[in-house]
């Protein structure tokens, strides 16, 4: 899935892409676009919850997975 395109390499978009595309074709604004990011970013985050929600009916994750993540250290150490 990470498969770099270079210069002059065509590209095949499938049909959601397309589908975006000529939506996009219809916004005229900044406030219409940032609407759209904002439709977008909570249409994400209900599937997250949706899936989370399933492994959680599946016994694959629970209380204790979440705490740990939630303690995991995760940023890069500064050099001085």
């Amino acid at each position: 899935m990470n498969e770099r395109i270079t210069e002059g390499q065509a590209t095949v978009l499938n049909p959601v892409q397309l589908h975006l595309l000529r939506m996009f074709s219809y916004m005229k604004s900044e406030a219409q676009l940032k609407e759209l990011k904002k439709v977008l970013a909570e249409y994400y985050f209900n599937e997250v919850e949706k899936g989370m929600a399933n492994l959680e009916d599946q016994g694959l994750w629970g209380r204790e997975q979440s705490d740990a993540v939630m303690n995991e250290h995760l940023r890069t150490p500064y050099e001085s």
